[in-house]
């Protein structure tokens, strides 16, 4: 039986394993949950990038860092076994991992692009997220899991970026599906659909002279109505709320973090 008197917004005592925790939104929503009580367990393909996320994780919690190949069942299994070994089983899984897609017309887009973002940024999820259910199924205890999908699974922006869009698309299609199935398991299993989020890989790509930030920044901004890009913190509380017993009653939700960009009509007029 719960405590009456826990903040339901508190993690103590839980563990969280996060994929693409080495920069950006995966290491924002580590400390974040860290902060919150959770135990972390910091999952990249990047090394050099992990310790240094591991390093800033360690100054507010328990945290280590695994390297993971999303796309590689063997790695996978190997990164939860010593998750559970180091800090105990798995109760939160956020799914955080990503390549971005090259940026090319989609008509002659090289079929070997579009596997490599497909297997990463979709069956690299589904991957993720199976080994976790089966423990937590197997547990009895239940759990959360949170994939980070993207305003482009639910709607087109046209940039040839497909690839990635198609894989959110399937993102929030396995998100649905496994909050149903595994509802009786005591598994909740949401998404979290951000817009346009100021990463260290987006400011770098903005930056880029060839890619005309400030044109870009326009077009980002007109379909914001808060009028601002989001930054990684933004995400944070999404995310936190959704692992957490808060969130208890809420599964299968595919919940936008957009400034107000889904819920505007293309035809729609922001007032000045």
């Amino acid at each position: 039986m719960e405590d009456p008197k826990r903040d339901p917004f508190d993690l103590t005592g839980r563990v969280a394993l996060v994929t693409g925790a080495a920069s950006g939104l995966g290491l924002a929503i580590s400390i974040g949950l860290s902060e919150r009580g959770a135990a972390v367990a910091a999952a990249d393909i990047n090394e050099v990038g992990l310790r240094q996320a591991v390093a800033s994780l360690r100054v507010s919690g328990r945290a280590i860092g695994v390297r993971v190949d999303v796309t590689d069942p063997a790695s996978i299994e190997a990164m939860f076994d010593r998750a559970a070994q180091e800090l105990g089983p798995v109760d939160i899984l956020v799914n955080c991992a990503f390549v971005p897609s090259p940026k090319v017309a989609s008509e002659d887009t090289p079929l070997d692009a579009w596997e490599r973002v497909l297997r990463v940024d979709l069956t690299g999820y589904f991957l993720c997220t199976q080994a976790a259910g089966k423990r937590m199924i197997a547990s009895g205890r239940g759990g959360s899991i949170v994939n980070l999908s993207s305003i482009t699974g639910s709607s087109g922006i046209g940039r040839e970026l497909l690839g990635y869009g198609v894989a959110k698309s399937g993102i929030n299609q396995l998100t649905r599906e496994l909050a149903i199935e595994w509802a009786r398991y005591k598994i909740r299993v949401n998404a979290i659909l951000p817009c346009q989020i100021l990463t260290p890989a987006l400011r770098a790509f903005m930056d880029d002279p060839a890619n005309d930030g400030q044109g870009l920044l326009r077009t980002f901004l007109h379909g914001i109505p808060l009028g601002r890009l989001g930054n990684p913190e933004d995400v944070v509380g999404p995310v936190a709320f959704l692992a957490s017993d808060a969130a208890a009653m809420v599964t299968g939700v595919l919940l936008p973090v957009d400034g107000g960009n889904l819920a505007m009509n293309a035809g729609g007029t922001l007032r000045e």
